[in-house]
């Protein structure tokens, strides 16, 4: 299959995955850790919650528990936040396609898997947008994402320092269709003005359910024939 055409088809099915996923609930938690340059153990960030709907079908993300976080050396910022919504369980479906160069590189086995990789970049940095770079790996069979290896971008340099660590996030087929998001772990060195910051991030992802409404018939009596009417 040409590499453009192979591009196409997983992007499409990228797409549809996208989709399906937006009809899903899930649990989720997030814990940042930190450590300063020499090696000693910094604060933590916890966050545990969950994907659900409302009665009207609204989604929106319930959170469950939620410490006060000790970090001194780093804070979540509204990058970090859209990163953790955007970047770690990165898609990249058709309509993301003229954000970025995707480059070929080969075959690779994974595990059991045998997958395409392609190296993608973002073209152009808009203010304000976050973007994925790195690795992506794509099974030949289904053509989904299963495997990604990257960063968020960009970093903000200018004013208050705002750096991002590379990370790498699983999927796992759960419905034997899609491949979900269901581990992401980083652990790099930030490298700020002031000084090194040891960082490190686990998510899962887990209990993955279809959203399915549910109505219900209620009968509405009617009148008997047989019963005379009323004076």
């Amino acid at each position: 299959m040409p590499v453009e055409q192979i591009i196409q088809r997983f992007a499409a099915k990228e797409a549809e995955f996208k989709r399906a996923r937006d009809n899903y609930t899930y649990k989720q938690t997030v814990r940042i850790q930190e450590w300063d340059p020499f090696g000693e153990r910094g604060g933590e960030y916890f966050r545990a919650s969950e994907i659900v709907f409302s009665p009207e079908g609204g989604r929106y993300e319930r959170v469950t528990y939620e410490p006060p976080p000790t970090l001194k050396l780093i804070s979540i910022t509204r990058e970090d936040e859209q990163d953790l919504a955007n970047i770690q369980p990165f898609v990249l479906t058709t309509a993301d396609l003229p954000k970025y160069d995707i480059e070929y590189t080969g075959r690779e086995r994974l595990d059991e898997l045998d997958t395409y990789v392609f190296r993608v970049a973002p073209k152009q940095i808009r203010k304000g947008e976050r973007y994925f770079e790195g690795t992506i790996w794509v099974d030949d069979r289904d053509l989904q994402i299963v495997k990604t290896h990257g960063k968020a971008v960009p970093d903000i340099r200018e004013g208050r320092e705002n750096l991002f660590p590379r990370f790498e996030t699983y999927r796992e087929q759960i419905d034997g269709k899609f491949w979900f998001p269901t581990y992401t772990r980083a652990d790099d060195v930030l490298r700020f003005k002031s000084g090194e910051c040891r960082v490190r991030i686990v998510i899962r992802y887990s209990d993955y359910k279809q959203f399915k409404a549910t109505t219900r018939i209620i009968p509405v009596p009617q009148p008997n024939p047989r019963q005379p009417p009323m004076p």
